[in-house]
């Protein structure tokens, strides 16, 4: 994965181990945590076993930073067994984001730490969980939103 980086040179922004020769089709996937405010452009490089190489086609994304805080509903919801949780943080602050019962008993804490602006997602793996309804919580020192997710075994 290569990226631009804005003076017309491409720099590399990490690597992909492939799966090899295969008639399956297979998904790759990476995630450019290093971004700010802006207009990127990316492209993959492809290296084969005999060292030759192509790169693909050139996709622009543009990248904004939230400006205010938010909690989005899981998805997919209902689930089995992990679920992605999406949450957008306005500026840099410390942030809990906690998993509980119905009953309010705290099941685990995905996230506890200083966070930079920006939009975070995250998966939550109830395999060891009985079906039923979960409450998940996004709490910073000045917000505070909750969502409630089933898990349907």
């Amino acid at each position: 994965m290569s990226s631009e980086n804005g003076i017309g040179r491409w720099e590399r922004i990490g690597f992909v181990e492939g799966s090899g020769t295969t008639t399956e089709t297979k998904t790759y996937s990476f995630i450019d945590e290093n971004v700010i405010d802006g207009i990127f452009l990316y492209r993959l490089k492809q290296t084969n076993f005999d060292g030759t190489f192509e790169y693909s086609n050139t996709i622009e994304v543009e990248i904004s930073i939230p400006t205010r805080f938010s909690l989005n509903q899981n998805f997919p919801n209902p689930f089995n067994p992990v679920t992605s949780i999406q949450y957008a943080i306005a500026n840099k602050q410390f942030v809990t984001l906690k998993v509980y019962d119905i009953l309010g008993k705290e099941i685990t804490t995905l996230v506890n730490e200083n966070k930079e602006a920006g939009n975070y997602s995250i998966d939550f793996n109830a395999a060891e969980l009985p079906s039923g309804v979960y409450i998940y919580q996004l709490t910073t020192p000045g917000f505070i939103q909750a969502r409630k997710m089933i898990l349907a075994k």
